[in-house]
């Protein structure tokens, strides 16, 4: 399981050779200057692509040829989404572009962007931007308790951070844990969305929505500097920097900060669970 301060489900020991690759790749990709370094928070220093979406889409030889992902009967009384998505996407991305109200009353100011991988079919990035905008925006949120104010901001705006819908080979990479391919993480000023957990949610939570909720409020809170916590008291609502992903230990399923107008939090710390292999 990974550290506080990155947002990570886990953490690994890596060989010194991978070590000094890893660095000579990023150095290479930061030397290609120009967007990266005026949107440090989007996808150049890893290699990966940033695109505006095209008016007519692109030719299918021009594109990779990535095997879709079948939707699998949901679980008992979900509904079947109908986004479907390669396990490895292109690696670049359609960035929303409309520019929201600011949400909160007092505290510092955050400015975020919104983007989703290309690949990712039958989610319009407005849309997806505009659900990750309600979620920020309630009052049961981070923006609740007069600590933090945020914004969603357009492309080519400036912006403290982005939150990105990714396939699942792509979250391991911007979470720089490849063999994971099933958590979502924050890395950096990179909120990064695995889709499979935005489609199949997972099994101890019955309701996809307030799952979404909860995914989205637990990545941007390790944005906000919050750590993983513990359950606090056996039946009742999950701290949301409880890792409600890969269980709750007696604590039942809650996405926000704020529960009875008063932050809820649990003591500091992460259970040992194993994160599943695959993305389902």
């Amino acid at each position: 399981m990974g550290g506080y301060d990155r947002g990570l489900h886990r953490r690994r020991r890596r060989p010194r050779s991978l070590r000094i690759l890893a660095v000579v790749l990023v150095g290479a990709a930061l030397a290609a200057g120009g967007y990266a370094a005026r949107h440090p928070d989007l996808l150049d220093r890893v290699d990966v692509r940033r695109t505006v979406q095209a008016a007519a889409p692109t030719p299918p030889d021009a594109r990779p040829a990535p095997t879709t992902v079948p939707t699998p009967v949901p679980a008992a009384g979900r509904v079947v989404p109908g986004i479907v998505y390669p396990t490895r996407g292109g690696g670049t991305f359609r960035t929303a572009d409309t520019v929201g109200a600011v949400a909160g009353r007092s505290g510092e100011l955050l400015r975020y962007r919104v983007a989703v991988e290309d690949g990712i079919r039958n989610v319009d990035v407005e849309r997806f931007a505009s659900e990750v905008a309600a979620t920020l925006a309630d009052r049961r949120g981070w923006t609740g308790d007069g600590r933090w104010r945020l914004q969603r901001v357009g492309r080519d705006d400036r912006a403290d951070f982005t939150v990105l819908l990714t396939t699942p080979v792509t979250r391991g990479r911007l979470c720089g844990d490849p063999s994971d391919t099933y958590t979502s993480c924050r890395n950096g000023d990179r909120v990064v969305i695995n889709v499979a957990r935005w489609v199949y949610g997972v099994p101890h939570v019955a309701d996809l929505s307030r799952y979404r909720e909860y995914l989205l409020n637990h990545e941007v809170g390790h944005r906000l500097g919050r750590g993983h916590e513990l359950c606090p008291r056996a039946g009742g609502p999950a701290p949301v920097m409880v890792q409600q992903t890969l269980g709750l230990h007696g604590c039942t399923p809650n996405p926000w900060p704020i529960v009875g107008a008063e932050p809820l939090t649990g003591p500091p710390g992460q259970y040992d669970d194993p994160v599943p292999a695959g993305d389902r």
